[in-house]
């Protein structure tokens, strides 16, 4: 394909912004980074989520053609690439973002290859920085129920009660349908998830397999599903033929979805204005998930009811709670062992 018609089919999708069909516009014919890069998006448009491509868009139109999109494919080396790492680094890109694309690059190099338009694949020899892993915030019951309390009345208070009370996802609570859930609000399905671009929201397959779940429902959060189908219904009511019936639980104030983008914004601005510490509404799941591990409950039941790949994942970011648990388990030992004890205690060692 020449340089005119791939650019016109570049176009045509709309997948690159005006800014990197402007700079593939000024490169040399189709070797350069900058082009094969474009090419490559518009291969993994239909194999990623719309959010995935997006990111991986913005990482490569913000960060990579205008540093080395005029290089030859051919002519990149490692240098080049471990440089580039640094100069982003010391520009206050963080190390998470750098990391993000290394991943990226990884993706796109290692498909070069293999359509054999470069080898050897320059990536091998880069390594990609250490980012700092952040703090999982352990909020117990009390709090849990405290910030639930403090949020009566407002927009916000369902969603934050199915997270606590299930540990699902920002976009999977986003998703869900009265129809995902059973009559007597004991079960959910989680069958899909809500996301968000730049242009639209899209309802996507759950992240992975083990994401695509069912979840018991507590008790408490009946009540809060009841209210909200009561409000709907008269919503409903009131609003008539423009009111959008998605069957959503959790929806924008007219029935139609709510943008996760939306409900975040309108997350950290209700906590400012009850005078409430600032948590991540992500960190709702991470409640979910400690609440449990601290009442005894098995890290692999929690691990299922978070959707994890593996109970590895559930261990590694709870391991916060671990100690507790263990000296727990150490206590149990000892009170199962206790008899046993002291029925081997010896005598006290006279002498001769």
């Amino acid at each position: 394909m020449g340089k005119p018609a791939y650019l016109a089919l570049l176009a045509k999708h709309a997948n690159v912004c005006s800014a990197m069909i402007l700079a593939a516009q000024e490169l040399p014919e189709d070797d350069t980074l900058g082009t094969y890069l474009a090419r490559w998006l518009t291969h993994m448009r239909s194999r990623v989520r719309a959010r995935t491509w997006q990111g991986y868009e913005c990482l490569i139109r913000c960060h990579v053609v205008p540093a080395l999109g005029s290089r030859a494919l051919g002519d990149l080396e490692p240098l080049d690439l471990q440089e580039l790492y640094g100069r982003l680094l010391e520009g206050g890109l963080s190390a998470g973002t750098v990391l993000n694309l290394h991943l990226v690059l990884t993706n796109a190099f290692g498909q070069a290859v293999r359509w054999r338009l470069t080898s050897p694949n320059p990536m091998e020899g880069v390594q990609p920085p250490r980012p700092r892993r952040a703090d999982t915030v352990a909020m117990g019951i009390e709090a849990a129920e405290q910030l639930l309390d403090a949020l009566i009345d407002s927009p916000v208070q369902l969603p934050a009660a199915i997270a606590i009370a299930t540990g699902m996802r920002r976009g999977e609570i986003l998703a869900l349908r009265w129809s995902d859930v059973d009559k007597d609000f004991t079960l959910a399905h989680v069958r899909r998830s809500l996301q968000s671009t730049s242009r639209e929201v899209v309802f996507e397959p759950p992240k992975t397999r083990r994401s695509r779940r069912a979840v018991v429902l507590p008790g408490f959060v009946r009540p809060y599903l009841q209210q909200q189908l009561r409000s709907q219904l008269g919503r409903a009511k009131q609003l008539g033929e423009s009111w959008q019936d998605h069957d959503l639980i959790v929806d924008r104030g007219d029935g139609a979805p709510l943008n996760p983008a939306t409900l975040s914004s309108g997350w950290g601005r209700i906590l400012r204005q009850r005078g409430l510490n600032h948590v991540r509404f992500h960190d709702l799941r991470h409640a979910h998930a400690t609440i449990m591990l601290q009442q005894g409950v098995h890290p692999k039941i929690v691990s299922e009811r978070l959707g994890h790949a593996s109970i590895g994942i559930t261990l590694d970011t709870y391991s916060h709670v671990m100690p507790t648990m263990q000296a727990e388990a150490v206590e149990a030992i000892d009170a199962a062992f206790a008899s046993k004890a002291l029925e081997r205690e010896p005598d006290a060692y006279e002498g001769t």
